[in-house]
């Protein structure tokens, strides 16, 4: 994740300048989450382009519900869209485990502590209602004849303070002149996210991420899969303790919760776990 990292954040030079790349690049999206406003970002991110294109919806003049659906669907972000919906056809969410320069922070604060917590179960939908309402329904609910409001990145994204916010702070002192309650509010977040990180594994991947909720469902039919020989298969649990999202991986193998990360088939002591091309009929 270190080399994925530097490759989608070359420009390195700028964060000494606090400008941002504005080059030719900066149209193509990334497919990872990696802030647009991060001085050395090479490119776009996706969540902030699916949701700045949502901002142009105007619903004035609808007076049905299909029209507004029309409406919704004219200005719907297919280029984003269908960039994540590759991604994760092809390889699901490996993105997340191989590739994200936030799951790479993440990892770094987790070791400082060997024994991890465990989460409730339940907090991995929280994701998915991220997605669905600051990602695809507020921005345009948001909408004030002018444009709306990217709700994640503003209000929401810590990985856009980490990466833009912050060093665009200590580069620029008119930024540090005009702080206020959103900057306290998302300072907030990426605390509580980093501290969560100590003694939690990767919590904002399993719990926040609206992009791991997008590419979740598609490990359940992506062209790579991880598999499970479940003749060799001794029940160690060697694998779900090295799980970086504490998956019971002789159970979820195949779960969306799944960031394909290989840590359970490095440490499976009989090679019951394999990484491989999906063939047709083939499961867990």
């Amino acid at each position: 994740m270190a080399l994925s990292t530097l490759l989608f954040n070359p420009f390195l030079k700028n964060f000494k300048k606090g400008a941002l790349y504005q080059g030719s690049m900066k149209q193509v999206c990334v497919p990872v989450l990696n802030c647009y406003s991060c001085p050395a970002a090479a490119g776009s991110c996706p969540i902030g382009s699916l949701q700045v294109t949502l901002t142009n919806i105007n619903f004035e003049g609808c007076k049905s519900v299909s029209s507004y659906i029309l409406a919704y669907l004219r200005f719907f972000p297919l280029y984003a869209f269908g960039l994540l919906a590759l991604v994760g056809t092809l390889i699901g969410r490996s993105i997340c485990g191989w590739l994200c320069p936030f799951g790479l922070y993440q990892e770094l604060l987790g070791k400082i502590t060997k024994n991890k917590r465990q989460g409730w179960h339940y907090l991995r939908y929280l994701k998915y209602i991220v997605l669905i309402l600051a990602v695809f329904i507020v921005p345009v609910l948001l909408y004030d004849g002018y444009g709306g409001k990217p709700a994640f990145c503003q209000y929401i994204c810590p990985a856009g303070l980490l990466q833009a916010g912050l060093p665009l702070i200590i580069a620029q002192e008119s930024l540090r002149n005009a702080l206020g309650w959103l900057f306290a509010w998302k300072a907030s977040i990426l605390a509580l996210i980093s501290i969560l990180s100590v003694f939690y594994k990767r919590p904002f991947c399993r719990w926040l991420c609206p992009l791991g909720a997008f590419y979740a469902p598609f490990n359940k039919f992506s062209l790579l899969e991880l598999k499970l020989d479940k003749d060799k298969c001794i029940n160690c649990q060697r694998c779900s303790k090295a799980c970086p999202v504490s998956l019971t991986v002789t159970e979820e193998i195949c779960s969306g919760e799944c960031v394909r990360c290989n840590e359970c088939k490095r440490v499976c002591p009989v090679g019951a776990i394999s990484l491989g091309i999906k063939k047709s009929g083939n499961s867990a």
